[in-house]
């Protein structure tokens, strides 16, 4: 609680971390660690056909470029500008956690970053020498190294923050040994990372497939023969991006597993687990389906199944990083810090003094007859915003109170009670953190926001202290 709390009542802070780094991550996995390789596979193919069959090296070559100008007019916009925007939303949303993890893994981001601008200098070679390194062979050799690094470099780039995202869900035995590498080491790690590899490398092929299919519209022949290698690398990497998965979720504790069912479909829609297994195993056949269709019938292949094999293994991408995400749940550092980034150790603390006389930014240190409102908006930042909206798009704390409650004017009894056991009943949640003059502060802005749902602000507005003024008395909703 030593920032001011960020907060966006419309949408939700999760939903804008969300949308913003799961675009980051299909980008990065499918085009800078998926596509790249693939790029210089083609090249290699066509360089080592320049002495022997110049006309079809060309061909090769050609087609490579064509597929890596648009991983890198992609990669160099919207991936750099949302590779940024993770680090912004994240400090703004939940500056704690990201605190926390800069101190354990101070050096793994520092190599990291070291790492990330040698892959951005040589996807710039790589791309903006393409059609000047090839008046000889030695000229050739040397840009078709420049892939390769590149490949490399993308790849390592991912395997460092999968040791980060892992940590956050399992940390280990970190919580008794607070070593980096323990950190680093942790037991989701390798899993994950053989998991995310192959996935990587399936949809970068998928993308190469559905635009070659686009390229080579008036040579069937070339067709033929640059869908078959391609096919090949979907089929050998699609099997092992599904083993993969296997040992990933065998190898997820066991307490975050029976988060699965929600985590999956949401709250409102857990009932829907074993559909949504049913869709990851069409998406899969349809990817295996598509490739061999592609290598043992290059001519007849439709370029609009690839697009839509690709939009299934995307969308399914997406919902693995929601999962991943709310899987972990209630915390945000596995065993370490709450979602709501109050830190285990602290909850003894704060649960006897409050959370308000911890805080740095909020306008009362304590809570009192003439301030109740304004202390539990600021309760309600501090400890549920994380989460939850007012009255907004996602989470909103109004429509979970009626759906339990209904219209009816809510008692404090009932809010009390649900809030002080709702960590017992739904395991997800982490438990409330303040004393008990704060959750009858907090009680009695929820029932405000029943009858004046007014959204919240947060510190983008003169720092939380610009507050909306409650439509009726405080006596009036105790």
């Amino acid at each position: 609680m030593d920032f001011p709390i960020f907060h966006l009542d419309f949408i939700g802070n999760r939903a804008l971390i969300a949308i913003i780094a799961v675009l980051h991550a299909v980008i990065n996995h499918a085009l800078a660690v998926g596509l790249m390789p693939v790029v210089a596979m083609l090249e290699i193919k066509g360089f080592r056909l320049l002495k022997t069959n110049p006309e079809l090296a060309e061909k090769w070559d050609a087609l490579a470029y064509r597929i890596l100008f648009v991983a890198f007019l992609i990669t160099t916009t919207i991936g750099a500008m949302t590779g940024v925007g993770i680090w912004f939303s994240a400090s703004l949303v939940n500056p704690a956690s990201i605190a926390s993890l800069i101190r354990v893994f101070f050096g793994a981001w520092f190599v990291e970053w070291l790492v990330f601008v040698t892959e951005v200098v040589l996807i710039l070679f790589y791309f903006l020498t393409w059609k000047k390194l090839k008046a000889n062979l030695l000229q050739k050799f040397k840009h078709v190294k420049y892939g390769l690094f590149l490949s490399f470099f993308s790849w390592i780039t991912m395997a460092i923050i999968v040791s980060i995202l892992s940590f956050m869900m399992d940390t280990g035995n970190w919580n008794n040994d607070r070593t980096f590498l323990y950190g680093f080491l942790n037991p989701v790690y390798l899993p994950q990372l053989f998991f995310r590899t192959p996935l990587a490398m399936t949809m970068g092929g998928m993308i190469a497939m559905f635009l070659t299919l686009i390229y080579t519209r008036k040579d069937l022949e070339f067709r033929k023969v640059a869908l078959r290698s391609i096919s090949k690398w979907v089929l050998i990497w699609g099997p092992l991006a599904a083993a993969g998965a296997m040992l990933y979720y065998y190898m997820i504790p066991k307490s975050l597993v029976g988060n699965l069912p929600v985590a999956m479909g949401t709250l409102e829609f857990q009932n829907w687990y074993s559909q949504i297994v049913v869709i990851v195993i069409v998406a899969i056949g349809l990817v295996i389906g598509m490739a061999n269709w592609s290598y043992f019938r290059p001519q007849t292949a439709p370029a609009w199944l690839a697009g839509v094999s690709i939009l299934l293994v995307v969308g399914l991408m997406g919902h693995f990083e929601r999962l991943r995400e709310f899987i972990r749940k209630p915390y945000v550092i596995g065993e370490y810090m709450y979602s709501n980034g109050l830190r285990v150790e602290d909850y003894p603390l704060l649960q006897r003094d409050g959370v308000l006389k911890h805080a740095n930014f909020v306008a009362s240190k304590e809570v009192t007859d003439d301030n109740m409102l304004e202390a539990g908006r600021d309760v309600f930042i501090l400890t549920c915003s994380r989460c939850h909206t007012t009255n907004g798009a996602v989470n909103p704390m109004t429509g979970k109170f009626t759906d339990m409650f209904g219209t009816k004017p809510w008692e404090t009894a009932q809010l009390k009670g649900y809030i002080k056991n709702m960590h017992s009943a739904r395991y997800f949640m982490p438990p409330f953190p303040g004393n008990d003059r704060e959750l009858d502060a907090l009680c009695a802005y929820i029932k405000e926001l029943q009858t004046n749902p007014q959204p919240v602000s947060g510190a983008q507005d003169g720092l939380g202290f610009n507050k909306p003024k409650p439509s009726q008395p405080v006596a009036a909703v105790r």
